[in-house]
């Protein structure tokens, strides 16, 4: 048997930025050189084997794991091996075949693995094995499941192993929040299963635009001029930021480093939000006219900072936007689209990767809590977080979420939203980028900005840009701080893997083995593997990643990649190499796979977070518990995960975010409050909590939450 040291590897964005737009080719793997005086890394280290986690060489574990189907789990599947697939290792791996990540494990921990799993996703896969764990060694859970399975002695409870495991165990001390999210019974500090996370400790979604579309109507000298323009709408949004005095704001310079501080000079500028709605109090105003309108707030509200490239305010390594300069800027917009679509076609404001697909749909309120300071939108936990007085709060009991959607529906009124969302009519990214019909969404940078290699012409860009200034009250302040702040911060998913009592019972070589697996997995090597595959998909070059030497993919790698999946890293690794199926994943593969506009933006992004510019939940218990991450899971007992469940209105039908469920925000945002007995932010707030069971669900919630802290500070004496 073999194993590793002990070393925590973090891993977070890139700090690199990369430029380029659809003149660019598609993202290759890195070229940046390694860091000075630097060899080429071994990214093999010498294993080594923890005590007390011996086993035969050759033990056999039953594995029930995989991803969410058929073609992303360890063997492969008929769909994608067809008559035989030949990877970039020259091996050809045909239907049953293992997955070239679970040839290595085998080789490298001397174990045979075994195929029991049926294709489902975590949820319906144990649900399938539940009533017969006898016949599964390692099966796939989320995490609610395991907790309950665990507490009835159906899966073995791993902190009692984590002695034999010091690689897990010191992820685990690293990272507080991890911990409690997977301890499923705090009187006993039991741990059922090893997490997942699809990244970790780093940002998540962000908002993207055709950034070169911002730069035809807000730089250069003199006025900006159209042959035509629309008329704006008649004004319903009405400003969120001050209409007078100065706001600071810190802002990373173009070195990517250097951090400078800003002011928003309303004294002198006024609101831009404010100045558009008085001019069309007093008559038409359109789309040339807004457009001069805002590159005028700009140079006055910012000193003339920006200069002639105004669209760094939005788009620039030193942007500085807010909720209203969107506004402001999404009037100019969708009030020229003569300028904007060659085909005369009425351009879009804000979209979503799907119109009307409910999962994608609820990104939308997503984006509305970080344009107007509203916590909980983008919970690890429901909607739960920690407040300044240090309970759990529930977004969806705060008046000041529903004035957020209120917001967010007078931009629907004036046509700043897109239509197609608003009617669910299925318009999808692809389609919007492809007609230069969309302007922007929030969503995921890797999966949106390769749409700049398949959909957008030469000298168009779709890329990441800046998180917007909020007022957010973290408690520092009690005006409140106008600051940047994201909620979408990775940590442990809902999926993970655990091991079956009945499996392993009575058989001390199955059980080492699969806590060796799991110890792997987060030891150095084990988290390259678990992202990369093998090494004969890697480049013996590497490249600096946060602070650490990452290996660059191969370039056979990179063109399976291409060919396979059309540059889909996440497809690409589930289904053909059998990486990112569980624990963690490292985004230094994957951000090498992201197209040059995609690593532009993100790389901005990750320097501002660096620079602390832009704050976030962290995974340990800081003093101010207001960035806490809230755990993924809280360990209910059984009585309290029934009473929650019982709270249906509290359910899919109110409050869904799969796909063919609805949601009482989005719907807000299309048009408005549509529920009996609701007129405005408090009446909405007071139905959730006092007619829908809310206040109910807070105290289960606080219950769950206060036991796992109390563990935690008993467990760190």
């Amino acid at each position: 048997m073999k194993k590793l040291i002990c070393v925590l590897l973090v891993l977070v964005l890139a700090l690199s930025c990369f430029a380029g737009c659809k003149e660019e080719p598609a993202a290759k793997p890195v070229e940046t050189t390694p860091a000075p005086d630097t060899t080429p890394a071994d990214t093999t280290p010498e294993v080594t084997e923890p005590e007390g986690l011996e086993y035969a060489e050759g033990t056999t574990l039953r594995m029930a794991t995989g991803y969410n189907n058929a073609k992303t789990g360890l063997w492969f599947d008929a769909d994608t091996a067809k008559d035989g697939i030949t990877l970039s290792d020259g091996v050809t791996y045909h239907t049953g075949d293992l997955k070239p990540t679970w040839v290595e494990v085998e080789k490298l921990l001397g174990i045979k693995l075994t195929n029991q799993y049926q294709g489902n996703s975590a949820t319906n896969e144990f649900k399938y094995w539940q009533d017969r764990l006898n016949e599964v060694d390692v099966v796939s859970v989320n995490l609610n499941a395991a907790n309950e399975a665990g507490v009835d002695g159906k899966l073995v409870n791993i902190a009692e192993h984590l002695d034999k495991m010091p690689n897990f165990k010191a992820y685990l001390e690293a990272n507080p929040i991890v911990r409690l999210s997977i301890t499923g019974d705090t009187a006993t500090g039991a741990i059922y299963v090893a997490p997942y996370f699809d990244g970790v400790n780093d940002i998540e979604r962000m908002p993207l635009m055709r950034t070169d579309w911002v730069e035809k109507l807000l730089n250069g000298e003199g006025e900006f001029t159209a042959t035509a323009s629309d008329k704006l709408a008649a004004a319903v949004y009405t400003p969120y930021m001050p209409t007078s005095g100065k706001v600071a704001v810190d802002v990373v310079e173009a070195d990517g480093k250097t951090v400078k501080t800003i002011n928003k000079d309303y004294d002198a500028a006024g609101n831009i939000v404010a100045k558009m709605n008085e001019a069309l109090a007093a008559g038409e105003v359109d789309g040339v006219a807004a457009v001069n309108m805002l590159r005028t707030y700009i140079d006055t509200a910012y000193a003339g900072y920006y200069g002639t490239n105004r669209a760094d305010l939005f788009i620039g390594q030193n942007a500085a936007w807010d909720a209203d300069e969107l506004v402001a800027l999404l009037r100019c917009v969708v009030a020229n689209s003569a300028t904007l679509n060659a085909d005369g076609q009425k351009v879009q404001g804000i979209f979503s990767r799907e119109d009307s697909n409910n999962q994608r749909r609820v990104d939308m309120y997503r984006f509305a809590g970080h344009l107007f300071g509203v916590r909980g939108l983008e919970s690890r936990n429901n909607w739960i977080y920690v407040d300044t007085d240090g309970k759990v709060h529930d977004a969806r009991q705060e008046v000041s979420t529903y004035e957020a959607m209120e917001r967010m529906y007078a931009m629907t009124q004036e046509g700043l939203i897109s239509s197609t969302f608003v009617q669910s009519l299925g318009e999808k990214t692809e389609t919007m980028l492809a007609n230069d019909i969309g302007f922007m969404h929030y969503d995921y940078n890797q999966t949106q900005t390769i749409y700049n290699d398949t959909k957008l012409q030469e000298g168009e860009c779709y890329r990441a840009v800046m998180v917007p200034v909020a007022r957010w009250y973290d408690g520092t302040n009690a005006d409140g701080v106008y600051m940047r702040f994201t909620e979408s911060w990775r940590s442990v998913k809902t999926d993970a893997w655990a091991i079956s009592v009945a499996g392993v019972a009575g058989d001390e070589n199955k059980l080492n083995a699969a806590l060796a697996i799991f110890d792997f997995a987060y030891s150095p090597e084990g988290q390259i593997l678990m992202s990369y595959g093998p090494e004969a998909f890697r480049s013996t070059e590497t490249f600096l990643f946060n602070g650490a030497e990452m290996p660059k993919i191969s370039e056979g790698c990179y063109n399976d990649l291409m060919t396979l999946t059309k540059g889909n890293y996440t497809n690409f690794a589930r289904q053909y190499l059998g990486s990112t199926l569980a624990f963690a994943k490292s985004q230094a593969f994957e951000f090498q796979c992201t197209n040059a506009a995609g690593q532009l933006g993100a790389g901005y992004i990750s320097n501002a977070i660096a620079a602390g510019t832009i704050k976030h939940p962290e995974l340990g218990l800081p003093e101010n518990m207001w960035y806490a991450s809230m755990p993924t899971e809280l360990g209910h007992t059984d009585d309290e995960s029934t009473n929650i469940s019982d709270l249906t209105s509290l359910g899919n039908e109110n409050f869904g975010t799969a796909k063919n469920q609805g949601n009482i925000f989005v719907d807000q945002i299309c048009k408005g409050y549509s529920i009996d007995g609701v007129t405005d932010a408090a009446s909405a707030a007071n139905m959730v909590a006092n007619n829908w069971g809310g206040k109910v669900f807070l105290m289960l919630k606080q219950a769950a939450f206060d036991r796992q802290v109390a563990y935690y500070n008993e467990l760190v004496k």
